[in-house]
C-alpha cells in the first residue's frame, strides 16, 4: 500500500457546467475548470452522511438498525483571501451553481478517485480575526443532488 499527502497532490477545482447527467466531467470540462488548489486553507464536508433507522423487535433488549437515506456533509471550503483580486468573492458567489471537482489522487488522466459534487453556493463569507494569520474566506456549498464518486480522472475529449 503506497502512502501519500494529500497536500500537493489532491486538486480541487470548481466547474460551471459538466453536461453528462451522471456528472461525469469531460477531458475539456476538466481542462476548463478553475483549479483553487493553491487558495484553499480548509476543506470540510463533501461526504455522503446516512441517517440510520432503529429497528427494535420484542424478541432481543439490543437494538438493531438498517441504513436510512443518505444526505450530504454540510461541506465548506476556506479560501485564503487575495489583498488585490475578488475572484473567490466574484466567481463563488452566493447562487452560484456549479461541481466541486476532487481529484484525490490527482489531476493526471487515468488516475482514480475523482469525485464531482454538483452544488449552490450557500454563502461567502469573509473570516475577521485578529488572529496573527492570513486572510480567509469561507464558502458555504449545499450538495444539490447525489455526487459521482470514484470515477477516474478522464483521458481525451
Amino acid at each position: 500500500m503506497a502512502r501519500f499527502n494529500r497536500k500537493g497532490i489532491t486538486k480541487i477545482l470548481f466547474a460551471e457546467t459538466i453536461a453528462d447527467p451522471g456528472y461525469m466531467p469531460t477531458a475539456a470540462e476538466l481542462a476548463g475548470a478553475t483549479d483553487y488548489s493553491r487558495q484553499i486553507a480548509a476543506v470540510d464536508g463533501f461526504s455522503l452522511e446516512n441517517q440510520m433507522i432503529e429497528t427494535p423487535d420484542m424478541a432481543s433488549t439490543f437494538v438493531s438498525k438498517i441504513s436510512g437515506d443518505d444526505s450530504a456533509a454540510d461541506s465548506t471550503i476556506t479560501f485564503y483571501e487575495d489583498s488585490t483580486l475578488d475572484d473567490i468573492e466574484t466567481d463563488l458567489a452566493k447562487g452560484t451553481t456549479g461541481f466541486i471537482i476532487i481529484c484525490r489522487k490527482g489531476k493526471t488522466p487515468g488516475a482514480a478517485g475523482m469525485d464531482s459534487f454538483p452544488v449552490t453556493v450557500s454563502s461567502n463569507s469573509a473570516a475577521i480575526t485578529l488572529d496573527n494569520e492570513a486572510a480567509k474566506i469561507t464558502v458555504a456549498f449545499a450538495i444539490t443532488d447525489r455526487p459521482l464518486f470514484n470515477a477516474t480522472v478522464p483521458t481525451g475529449p
